[in-house]
């Protein structure tokens, strides 16, 4: 590497970010400046102590958030991470962009987001089911099917979701699984919820590739994050569009293979060794390194601020198909832009995952659930229909495709304060 992957005059605070892209949506739909205001900042947030019994007989005390930044289309929704490094300017950044992930994809929900501090790594199943159930203790009086329902984020899963579901039962003294999605199917869980984030994504590729005049089949994709997300977004570009997946990598480093790898088997490799590191036949590259290895198709699907000012120009996909939320800054969407790189942005491109859980949400309330296949039929409609108007908007402003989705999302909510009162 030629450079480093930060430039230290660079904002990557992850909400001021946030703010300073609404703000050049708000200039493009001249906002009146009260909802500008408004929209600045989240609603309301909650802050939680949580004293949690560890295994050796101690007590571990970790600080939680929970923020609703926005419901004037409806109850807040958004995931909850656990993570060492989770700081409150992470979460409102991602409530925000889960306000405007509901809005582009034109269901009746707000944005939410949740947070605990904790490295489940190094935690057991019993502490993480005392630190899960703790959480809902704290913001069970603030959650609820009407209000705001959790999903399952970075380091959290269905597991964990269920926990989530059983506590927040006791507290109520009834069952209402629709206040967690994400869930096992056995209490209330939706068919296609798992592989939901890339499937969508894969979706918008499909038809972005169809308006580039790029060919899938055999195009080259390179995957930085190889969790949830980035495992299906692997098997399911080769699956759905024919890709050719020739570099993963996850927390610990990178693997690349210019003849293509097997999607399969770096999963189970990974499953087995605990990192896709040391798989047969490749070059171990780093995260740094791996976002600028040539391809077709670049699908950043770990954390935030990941391509940066500082390496973007070095970065030369034909699509950026951001899985992760936030992982292009401000000053990086202006180098893609003017260097012709196509980004599916964030809560477009991985609106698939609130798309499926709000499916969840409306199964759970009149409990009868669909089949796989009426769920994927129901998000390809979805994700399709949302990318076309993104593109469509970006070409009627002569904008980028983030600022576009921005203007589309933004002025639906903008709409909804309005018709209420609000300003």
């Amino acid at each position: 590497m030629t450079e480093a992957n930060t430039n230290p005059t660079e904002e990557l605070n992850p909400f001021k970010i946030a703010q300073k892209q609404l703000d050049k949506a708000a200039a493009v739909l001249n906002l009146d400046p009260a909802i500008h205001a408004l929209l600045r900042e989240p609603l309301r947030e909650l802050h939680v102590t949580l004293p949690v019994k560890m295994d050796d007989g101690t007590t571990k005390i970790f600080k939680g958030f929970r923020v609703q930044y926005n419901d004037s289309r409806g109850p807040t929704k958004g995931g909850l991470r656990f993570h060492s490094q989770e700081t409150i300017d992470t979460v409102r950044a991602l409530a925000a962009w889960m306000t405007w992930k509901t809005a582009v994809v034109d269901i009746p929900l707000g944005g939410g987001k949740g947070g605990v501090i904790c490295n489940p790594k190094e935690m057991s199943m019993g502490e993480l089911e005392r630190l899960s159930r703790a959480y809902i203790r704290q913001v069970g009086r603030i959650i609820g099917l009407e209000k705001d329902v959790p999903a399952p984020d970075v380091y959290t899963n269905p597991q964990i979701m269920a926990w989530m579901a059983d506590e927040y039962a006791f507290l109520k003294g009834y069952n209402e699984f629709g206040v967690i999605t994400g869930k096992p199917l056995e209490i209330g869980g939706s068919q296609g919820r798992m592989d939901a984030t890339a499937r969508g994504g894969m979706y918008v590729i499909r038809e972005a590739a169809k308006i580039l005049g790029l060919d899938t089949n055999g195009a080259t994709m390179v995957i930085q994050g190889f969790g949830n997300a980035g495992q299906f977004a692997a098997l399911l570009g080769v699956e759905l569009l024919g890709c050719k997946i020739i570099a993963v990598s996850d927390s610990k480093g990178g693997i690349y293979n210019p003849d293509g790898l097997d999607p399969q088997a770096v999963i189970d490799w990974k499953r087995e060794n605990g990192s896709v590191i040391g798989f047969p036949g490749t070059e171990q590259v780093t995260n740094a390194e791996l976002l600028e290895i040539p391809c077709d198709i670049l699908t950043p699907s770990a954390l935030e601020s990941q391509i940066t000012g500082a390496n973007a120009k070095r970065i030369t996909p034909k699509i950026v198909a951001e899985l992760a939320n936030g992982p292009t800054t401000p000053e990086a969407d202006e180098i893609f832009y003017k260097n012709g790189v196509y980004v599916l942005p964030d809560f477009l491109c991985n609106a698939g995952g609130v798309t499926v859980s709000y499916f969840e949400m409306v199964q759970n309330a009149y409990d009868y659930y669909w089949d796989v296949e009426t769920i994927h039929q129901r998000l390809d409609e979805k994700m399709t229909s949302a990318y076309h108007a993104v593109h469509e908007t970006a070409e009627k402003f002569q904008i980028d495709m983030r600022t576009a989705a921005y203007v589309i999302a933004v002025d639906r909510v903008a709409n909804a304060i309005k018709v209420r009162g609000w300003v």
